[in-house]
């Protein structure tokens, strides 16, 4: 298992699913993918527009009936048991679901009144929420005043009401600046601190870098690859050390004595394949001072997820993966 980025890593898994499938037609949306989410972590789910990711959020949530599949969530059988499945989870969508024309507050309210928490328990449960989410001074104001950040946090707040051991974000920072995309990635981490579970659909690939434990990518109803944002970053080729010269005359020298390179006569720099290890770096400043050659600048280029996103969703992508990185 690698080193997980939160706190509470438990062994059970909170989701899996084996053989999911889904059509709408002659449309195949899903197309017999696996998942095995370990409780207390998150998970992110990437692909492009139309790979089948809200869809699989659908029917984990209980929104849409799979074609087939084993599926459980938190120990439930989606199939026999959905009701159990609904008590545990939460749900934030792409759109949001707060009511603009009532309050913050009045908001919160509905949401413990749907859960039919008792109602001093339901004005506890929305006092913390709010202090929580730092909401509490517009708490009295109606929702339709509340920026994209405001409304995306009363809207996780909204899904936390029933104390969900497993929350589904789809995409909940599309359309906010930076300050509330940071704010909001605070939030997460927070909750998996906690034991909870985060099942993450995201088009940005740095939100995914930066908060899950696991990933997969979804591509034409497929899993193109998964495991860890290192491991996908592996997949890819094109790891290299850049190193510019200002001084012609060691530029010349150091493309005679180093092999394998790809070089810039005009912006005196030379560009050697690596992996970006410490065993690389070392490797190559051990040959730059036998030959005495003083480079400028180093810089280690290694792929990114945007490199693997574009290398598995393009019409040539890798061969699918079959090691299974997520158990």
């Amino acid at each position: 298992m690698p080193t997980s980025k939160s706190a509470n890593n438990q062994k059970l898994p909170a989701i899996s699913a084996n053989g999911l499938r889904k059509s709408y037609g002659d449309k195949v949306v899903l197309d017999g993918i696996d998942l095995h989410i370990p409780a207390g972590t998150v998970f992110a789910l990437l692909g492009p527009n139309g790979a089948g990711k809200t869809t699989a959020v659908k029917i984990l949530s209980t929104l849409v009936t799979a074609d087939a599949g084993e599926l459980h969530v938190n120990g439930h059988n989606l199939t026999t048991d959905p009701q159990a499945v609904r008590a545990a989870i939460g749900v934030t969508g792409q759109f949001s679901a707060v009511d603009g024309l009532i309050t913050g507050e009045e908001n919160m309210h509905l949401m413990a009144d749907l859960h039919h928490l008792p109602k001093q328990e339901g004005r506890r449960v929305t006092t913390e929420l709010l202090e929580r989410f730092d909401l509490t001074d517009a708490a009295k104001k109606p929702a339709s005043t509340y920026s994209g950040g405001m409304k995306r946090r009363l809207d996780i707040a909204m899904t936390l009401v029933g104390n969900p051991r497993i929350i589904f974000l789809d995409e909940p920072t599309t359309g906010l600046d930076p300050r509330s995309r940071h704010t909001m990635w605070g939030i997460i981490r927070t909750l998996v601190t906690t034991g909870v579970t985060v099942f993450l659909t995201t088009q940005y690939l740095d939100e995914a870098d930066e908060l899950a434990d696991h990933i997969a990518v979804l591509n034409h109803g497929k899993i193109a690859a998964h495991g860890t944002a290192d491991e996908l970053k592996r997949l890819i080729p094109g790891g290299h050390i850049r190193l510019r010269f200002t001084d012609p005359t060691t530029y010349r020298t150091a493309t005679t004595a180093l092999t394998d390179t790809t070089h810039d006569d005009q912006a005196l720099t030379l560009q050697i394949p690596s992996d970006g290890s410490q065993h690389a770096l070392r490797t190559l400043l051990d040959r730059l001072d036998t030959a005495h050659i003083q480079a400028t600048e180093l810089t280690v280029h290694t792929p990114d997820l945007d490199d693997v996103f574009f290398a598995l969703t393009s019409p040539t992508q890798l061969p699918h993966q079959t090691k299974d990185t997520t158990r």
